[in-house]
């Protein structure tokens, strides 16, 4: 199986994992991902953007500082601007936050429910599959420009669906 088949099925199980969507970004630089993975709404991520967010998100915050995982609800420190209180109108009522770093690149992921809290067991799932694809993702691995074209459109396929064919 190749990486990118690999690396397909993983957000598959991530995604049925996270009914209300979820947001990863790998290799984060400055405040600029390599890849990108979202299923939110659109109406919440069109606000977001709108609001610029990204700065003031807890879970973003969180996940610059620490590594792991940590439930929305203990968030309340990180959310001085109402984020996680605004997702609430999209469904996103519970999640999780996951990070990880290795070799000095991090990765941070926000997944979202709307009907119970993430079990340990599924943040368990949830952060073996962040590292997993965390490391498949990584650059240093020596990922050749036809897997960094299909992890792209993949990217903007998951992110905007409707947008892209295949």
């Amino acid at each position: 199986m190749s990486n990118t088949s690999k690396i397909r099925e993983i957000l598959e199980t991530v995604e049925t994992l996270s009914p209300a969507g979820f947001a990863i970004a790998f290799h984060i630089r400055l405040t600029s991902p390599d890849f990108l993975f979202q299923t939110y709404a659109k109406e919440w991520t069109d606000l977001y953007s709108e609001k610029g967010y990204v700065m003031v998100d807890p879970i973003v915050r969180w996940g610059f500082t620490e590594t792991g995982s940590i439930r929305w609800s203990s968030l309340g420190e990180y959310d001085d601007h109402n984020v996680l209180e605004q997702s609430l109108a999209f469904g996103m009522t519970y999640g999780v936050a996951i990070a990880t770093e290795t070799n000095g690149s991090r990765s941070c992921a926000g997944f979202s429910r709307g009907d119970r809290e993430f079990t340990d067991d599924e943040i368990a799932v949830l952060s073996a599959h962040v590292q997993d694809l965390h490391d498949l993702t990584a650059s240093n691995t020596g990922m050749g420009d036809k897997m960094r074209q299909e992890l792209q459109a993949l990217s903007i396929k998951m992110t905007h669906p409707g947008t892209t064919k295949g």
